[in-house]
C-alpha cells in the first residue's frame, strides 16, 4: 500500500517540478538576435555586450553567412531556444515567416516610426518594422576620377564626375578609363564582380532592382505576379560594363567576394564598386586604406533608361524587424526593450549611429544624428536634391531567394559566356511568374 500510495504521488511531484522549472525560466528573460549583415558582425556583439551590461538581460547575437539568411534563420527558429528578434524582407518574407511574426501596433518602436507605411503590416496588425534607411549605387574614388580628367589624352569631353548624368557619358568615361589605367595607377575601373558562394546578392538583387523599378513605374504598380523584364537590354548595359572594365577577369570571378571588392577599393586598386552606405566601414577599416573620405562619393546606377538624367540613387530598406510571437512573452518583452533601448536611449543611439551606421527612420532621432561618414552625407546630397528621383528598392517583392539564387547562378554563366542574355532573360521571366504562384 505505502508503494501505491507513492507511486499515486509522483505525477504529481514531477508536474510540480517542470512547473517549477518553466517558471524559473520566464523569470529570466533573454535575447537572442539573429544578425542580418555579416559585415556588421563585431559591431552587433558590441552592442549586445552593452546592453547585457546596461540591464541585465543576457542578448545572444548569431550572423548568418552572407546570403545565407533565410536558410540560418530556418534551421534557428526550429531549435528550442530559437531567435527572439529576426529579419524579414518585406511582404514575401512575411508570408513565409507569418506565423513567427508578433504584432507590433501598440509597440514604442512602431509609434516612433515616422513614415508607417514603410512598416510590414497585415489587416489591423504591425508585422515588421523598418529600422534603417539605406541606399546603395556607384562608390567613386573622386581622387581618381580628377586624376582621370586632368589627363591630356582623354577621349571625352567630360571635366568631373558631376557631368556623368547617363549610361552613355559613364560607359565613355569607364572605358576610356579603361585604357589609361597604367597612367591612372589602377587594375580596373570596377573592382570585382564577386561571384563566389553567397555573393552573389549586389547582383541578382541590387542590381535586378533596377529593371524591375523601371518595369513597375512604366506599369504604375506595385508588384507584379509576372514580369515580362521590359528593361533587361538596360540591365545588360550595365553588368556588361562592370565586367569588362573590372580589376578581375571575367572568367575568375567565381572565387570572388564582397570583401574583396571593397578592398581593391579600400587599396586604391580600382576607382569604382557597386555597393550601400553601408560599405563605408569596410573602406574605412581596411588595413592599408588609402582612400580620403572626402573622396568617397556616389553615383547613380545609370543603364540606359530613358531620362534617366534625374534618377538618384537607389533608396529604401530590405530590412523589417520581427519579434518572435513563439518565444515566452518574458523574452518578447525583453527583445521589446532591446529596441526600445537602441533607438530611443543615448547609449543605444550611439551604437546606431556610431557603431551599427544605421541611417533610423524614427521620431527619436534628429536631424544630426545621424552616422559622420561620408556615403551617409552622400546620401543625403542626393535626398535633398528636388530635382533628383530616388529609385525604390522593389526587390522586397522578388517572390524569393531561390528565384533570386537561380537569377545569380545564370549571370555567372553568361559571365562566363556559357549562357546567353536572351536566355537568361527567359529563364527569369519563367523562374518569377512560378516562384510568384507557389508563394499564393
Amino acid at each position: 500500500m505505502k508503494r501505491n500510495k507513492g507511486f499515486r504521488y509522483l505525477p504529481i511531484l514531477v508536474l510540480a517540478v517542470l512547473v517549477s522549472g518553466c517558471a524559473k525560466k520566464n523569470t529570466a528573460p533573454s535575447v537572442y538576435l539573429l544578425n542580418f549583415k555579416a559585415e556588421i558582425q563585431t559591431q552587433w556583439e558590441e552592442v549586445a555586450a552593452q546592453f547585457t551590461a546596461e540591464t541585465g538581460i543576457p542578448m545572444k547575437v548569431v550572423t548568418a553567412a552572407s546570403g545565407g539568411y533565410e536558410q540560418t534563420l530556418r534551421s534557428e527558429i526550429a531549435k528550442s531556444a530559437p531567435p527572439t528578434v529576426f529579419n524579414i524582407n518585406g511582404p514575401v518574407g512575411y508570408k513565409t515567416w507569418a506565423s513567427y511574426c508578433a504584432d507590433l501596433k501598440d509597440s514604442r518602436l512602431y509609434s516612433w516610426l515616422l513614415d508607417k507605411s514603410m512598416a510590414v503590416s497585415s489587416g489591423d496588425g504591425v508585422y515588421g518594422i523598418p529600422y534603417a534607411v539605406e541606399t546603395y549605387g556607384i562608390i567613386y574614388n573622386d581622387a581618381i576620377l580628377r586624376k582621370y580628367f586632368a589627363l591630356p589624352n582623354k577621349a571625352v569631353n567630360v571635366s568631373s564626375a558631376g557631368e556623368i548624368k547617363n549610361f552613355a557619358t559613364l560607359k565613355a568615361v569607364v572605358e576610356d578609363m579603361t585604357k589609361n589605367r597604367a597612367a591612372l595607377g589602377i587594375g580596373g575601373v570596377f573592382a570585382s564582380t564577386s561571384f563566389s558562394p553567397g555573393e552573389d546578392w549586389r547582383w541578382q538583387t541590387h542590381l535586378a532592382n533596377l529593371p524591375i523599378y523601371y518595369e513597375y513605374k512604366a506599369k504604375g504598380v506595385g508588384d507584379l505576379e509576372k514580369i515580362d523584364l521590359t528593361y533587361t537590354k538596360d540591365y545588360q548595359n550595365i553588368f556588361d560594363l562592370y565586367i569588362n572594365n573590372s580589376v578581375t577577369d571575367r572568367k575568375m570571378i567565381g572565387s570572388k567576394t564582397v570583401g574583396d571588392s571593397m578592398s581593391e577599393f579600400a587599396l586604391g586598386k580600382v576607382a569604382m564598386v557597386q555597393n550601400g552606405n553601408w560599405g563605408w566601414g569596410q573602406i574605412a577599416n581596411e588595413a592599408g586604406n588609402v582612400v580620403r573620405p572626402e573622396d568617397v562619393k556616389f553615383l547613380p546606377i545609370y543603364t540606359g533608361v530613358s531620362g534617366e538624367e534625374t534618377q538618384g540613387l537607389c533608396t529604401g530598406t530590405e530590412n523589417f524587424i520581427c519579434v518572435n510571437a513563439r518565444a515566452s512573452q518574458a523574452d518578447q518583452e525583453a527583445s521589446l526593450k532591446l529596441l526600445e533601448w537602441l533607438f530611443n536611449t543615448p547609449a543605444g543611439k550611439k551604437n546606431v549611429i556610431e557603431k551599427l551606421g544605421f541611417v533610423a527612420p524614427f521620431s527619436t532621432f534628429g536631424p544630426t544624428e545621424r552616422p559622420a561618414d561620408p556615403l551617409v552625407a552622400e546620401m543625403f546630397r542626393y535626398l535633398d536634391n528636388p530635382g533628383l528621383n530616388s529609385v525604390a528598392w522593389n526587390f522586397p517583392t522578388f517572390p524569393s531567394q531561390e528565384f533570386k539564387n537561380e537569377l545569380g547562378a545564370d549571370l555567372y554563366q553568361y559571365a562566363l559566356g556559357n549562357k546567353s542574355w536572351d536566355d537568361l532573360t527567359k529563364k527569369t521571366i519563367a523562374s518569377w511568374a512560378s516562384e510568384k504562384a507557389a508563394i499564393q
